[in-house]
C-alpha cells in the first residue's frame, strides 16, 4: 500500500487557497513540488519557447506557492503537482528535490528554472528504502506526462551528462567555495586572478566548470525576494551584494574540442540564464572585440601552441590574433597567451597526460601554470573518481601499464577491481558482439581505437577502414556528437570524438600503432601505422621534430584516455601478439563472466 499522494493543480490563486485548507500537512509537513507551464494557453512575449520547470520543497507548501504567485519568475506558470508521503522528512524531500531537478534538465524537455546550488547528494538513515520510492514517483509522473523518456535514457543522454545540475563531490565543492570566495575578492578589489584546477580523467573536470559558470550567472540573476532557502553551503554568496558584482559579467566557456564544444551548447540552450554563444573556441576569444571578465577553459591541455592549424584559414586567423594582441607575429605566443590577454580572470582545467597531438600547448608550459598558481594559492586537486565505478586506483593503474619505459617500474603488480569488468579479448569479433550484448542491456556501449587506421570511408561511404582477422569496421561518420548518433553502435570512434565523453562499456580497440618489444621488455610505437597526419607532424614554424619517444608518449595519451571512458567496464583487444601478452599480466581474460553491473 503506497504512502505517497500526487495530486494536480491549477497553479492559481482561488485554487490554491481552497486547496491549502483542506489538509494540515499543507502548512506543516515536508513535501516536494514541481510547477511547471506544459498547459499554458499562449506563449507570453519574450519568453523562451521551450517548457519551464520548477522543483521545490518545502515545510509549508501552502504559503510557499503564495510567494511563487508573487514572484515575477514563477508566476507565470500554469500546474502545480505536490508529492506528500506521511514517511517523508526533511532529508527525504530534499533528495527527492534534487533527484527530480537532475532527470528533468537531463530529459531535456523542459528549461529547470532551479539554481544549481540546491542540488544535494546527502546521505541519511534508510536512504535505499526511499530511493526506491522515488522511482515510483517518476513513474506515476512520466505517466502524467512531465517526462518524456525512462531513467536510464535520461542518464544515458548528454543533457543529463553535461548538465550544470549536478551534486558535486566534497572536494568539488571545497573547490567552488574557495574559488568564488577568491573571486569576489578580486573582483571587489579590481585585481586579477588565474586559477588551475588539475584533475584525472573522470574527476569531473567538465562538470565542474559548467557548474561554476551557472552558478556564477545564478547570482548575479538571483534578486534577495528570490532568496527564499539556504540549504546550500553557497547560499551566502546570493546576498551580501555579491550578485551586483556579477550582474552584467562577460564570461564564457572555452572548450577547445569541436565535438564536445557542441553538445554543451546544447544543454545550455536549454538551461535559464545560459547560452550557446557563452561557449567559445580560443580563436573565438582571440577574435573577440571587447574582453572578458571571466573565462573558464576546459581541456586546457588541447590549447594550441603555434604549429599548422587544420586549414589555411585557421593558420591565417591565428597570426592575425597574435599580430592583434601583441603587435608582431610573436612565434612563441600561444591560444593560453591569447585567453590571459582577452580576459581579467582564468579557471584553466587541465591534465597534461591527455595532450594527444604535437600542436597542443608543450607539457613545460602547463607545468609553469601550475606552479604559478600553486605559488598563488589558486590550485585545486580533483582526486574523486566520478566516471569509472573501478574507483580511484584505475586511471593510475592504467596509466602506469601505459607508461613509457624511461619512467615505468621494474614490476608491476596486477590489481582487480571489484564490481568492475575489465577485461582482455583475444577476438575482437568477441569483444564487438560483447559490447552490443552491453548496449541492448544498459545503453552506450561503443568501440573505440586508436588512429591506427586510414579514414578510407570519409571519401568513400562503401569502404571499410578496420578489417581484423575477418572483422570490417568503419571509422565514425559522424564527428559531433557521436556517441549519440545513430549509427555509433556499428561503427568506431577516434579519440577525437570520445575526448571529455562518458559511455557505460567502452571496448578499446589498441591498434598496430603501439606495440611491444618482448626482447627488451618496452612499449614501441610502429609510425607508419599511426595515421592521424596532426598527430604526428613536425612543427617547421617553431623548428620542432617529434621523434619516436614523443609519438610514444602521444599514442600512450591517446589510449590512457580511451581506457577510462567506461562508467561499468572497458574491454580490450590489442592487435599486436606481443602487446596482448603483455596486458594479459595485467587485464583478465575476456572468456571471463565479467564482474560489471548490466544496468545502472
Amino acid at each position: 500500500m503506497t504512502t505517497c499522494e500526487i495530486t494536480r493543480l491549477a497553479f492559481s490563486q482561488e485554487t490554491l487557497k481552497a486547496w491549502g485548507s483542506t489538509d494540515p500537512r499543507h502548512s506543516n509537513w515536508p513535501v516536494v513540488y514541481v510547477l511547471d507551464d506544459s498547459h499554458k494557453d499562449s506563449e507570453p512575449a519574450g519568453r523562451l519557447s521551450l517548457n519551464e520547470v520548477y522543483v521545490g520543497e518545502s515545510l509549508n507548501v501552502a504559503a510557499r506557492m503564495r510567494q511563487h504567485l508573487d514572484s515575477s519568475q514563477k508566476n507565470h506558470l500554469t500546474t502545480v503537482r505536490v508529492i506528500v508521503d506521511k514517511t517523508f522528512n526533511k532529508s527525504v524531500c530534499l533528495d527527492l528535490e534534487s533527484y527530480l531537478i537532475r532527470l528533468l534538465a537531463g530529459d531535456g524537455r523542459y528549461s529547470v528554472l532551479n539554481r544549481n546550488d540546491g542540488v544535494t547528494d546527502a546521505d541519511y538513515y534508510d536512504r535505499a528504502t526511499y530511493r526506491a520510492k522515488f522511482l515510483e514517483i517518476f513513474d506515476e509522473l512520466r505517466r502524467d506526462g512531465l517526462f518524456s523518456r525512462t531513467v536510464p535514457e535520461i542518464e544515458n543522454s548528454d543533457h543529463f551528462k553535461l548538465s550544470p545540475f549536478k551534486a558535486l563531490t566534497p572536494d568539488q565543492a571545497s573547490s567552488v567555495e574557495d574559488i568564488l570566495e577568491g573571486l569576489f575578492e578580486d573582483l571587489q578589489r579590481g585585481a586579477q586572478s588565474t586559477i588551475v584546477i588539475q584533475g584525472a580523467p573522470g574527476t569531473g573536470k567538465t562538470v565542474l566548470a559548467i557548474y561554476l559558470l551557472k552558478l556564477i550567472i545564478d547570482i548575479g540573476r538571483t534578486t534577495p525576494a528570490e532568496g527564499l532557502d539556504g540549504n546550500s553551503m553557497f547560499s551566502d554568496f546570493f546576498g551580501s551584494g555579491y550578485g551586483d558584482l556579477v550582474k552584467d559579467i562577460r564570461i564564457g566557456l572555452v572548450v577547445p574540442q569541436q565535438s564536445l564544444r557542441e553538445s554543451i551548447k546544447k544543454v545550455f540552450n536549454k538551461t535559464p540564464g545560459l547560452h550557446p554563444g557563452m561557449v567559445l573556441t580560443p580563436f573565438d576569444v582571440g577574435g573577440a572585440e571587447q574582453d572578458f571578465d571571466v573565462l573558464l577553459i576546459d581541456e586546457t591541455h588541447r590549447l594550441n601552441q603555434r604549429a599548422n592549424q587544420p586549414s589555411g584559414v585557421q593558420n591565417k586567423k591565428f597570426r592575425e590574433i597574435t599580430e592583434t594582441l601583441f603587435g608582431s607575429d610573436d612565434l612563441t605566443k600561444t591560444q593560453l597567451d591569447w585567453i590571459r590577454t582577452k580576459s581579467k580572470h582564468q579557471i584553466f582545467l587541465l591534465d597534461a597526460a591527455q595532450s594527444v597531438r604535437p600542436a597542443d600547448l608543450p607539457r613545460t608550459l602547463l607545468d609553469e601554470l601550475v606552479r604559478e598558481t600553486e605559488r598563488s594559492g589558486r590550485h585545486y586537486r580533483l582526486t574523486s573518481q566520478m566516471r569509472v565505478r573501478a574507483g580511484d586506483d584505475y586511471v593510475g593503474y592504467v596509466r602506469a601499464i601505459l607508461r613509457p619505459p624511461s619512467v615505468a617500474p621494474r614490476e608491476l603488480v596486477r590489481q582487480e577491481f571489484e564490481g568492475y569488468d575489465f577485461r582482455m579479448f583475444d577476438s575482437v569479433a568477441d569483444m564487438r558482439e560483447e559490447i552490443r550484448r552491453r548496449d541492448a542491456e544498459s545503453g552506450l556501449a561503443r568501440l573505440v581505437a586508436g588512429y591506427a587506421w586510414e579514414w578510407k570511408s570519409r571519401s568513400d561511404k562503401t569502404a571499410h577502414d578496420i578489417e581484423i582477422d575477418g572483422s570490417y569496421l568503419r571509422w565514425n561518420s559522424s564527428a559531433i556528437d557521436w556517441i549519440a548518433s545513430p549509427k555509433s553502435l556499428e561503427e568506431v570512434g577516434s579519440i577525437h570524438t570520445v575526448q571529455g565523453y562518458d559511455l557505460n562499456y567502452a571496448g578499446v580497440i589498441i591498434g598496430p600503432d603501439l606495440t611491444y618489444d618482448m626482447a627488451n621488455r618496452q612499449l614501441t610505437i610502429d609510425r607508419a601505422a599511426y595515421f592521424d597526419k596532426k598527430g604526428k607532424e613536425n612543427n617547421p614554424v617553431l623548428g620542432k621534430a617529434y621523434g619516436d619517444q614523443d609519438l610514444l608518449q602521444f599514442i600512450t595519451n591517446i589510449y590512457a584516455v580511451l581506457l577510462t571512458r567506461g562508467i561499468l567496464g572497458t574491454y580490450v583487444y590489442a592487435c599486436d601478439p606481443g602487446l596482448r601478452a603483455y596486458l594479459a599480466k595485467f587485464i583478465g581474460n575476456g572468456s571471463a563472466t565479467g564482474g560489471g553491473p548490466a544496468s545502472r
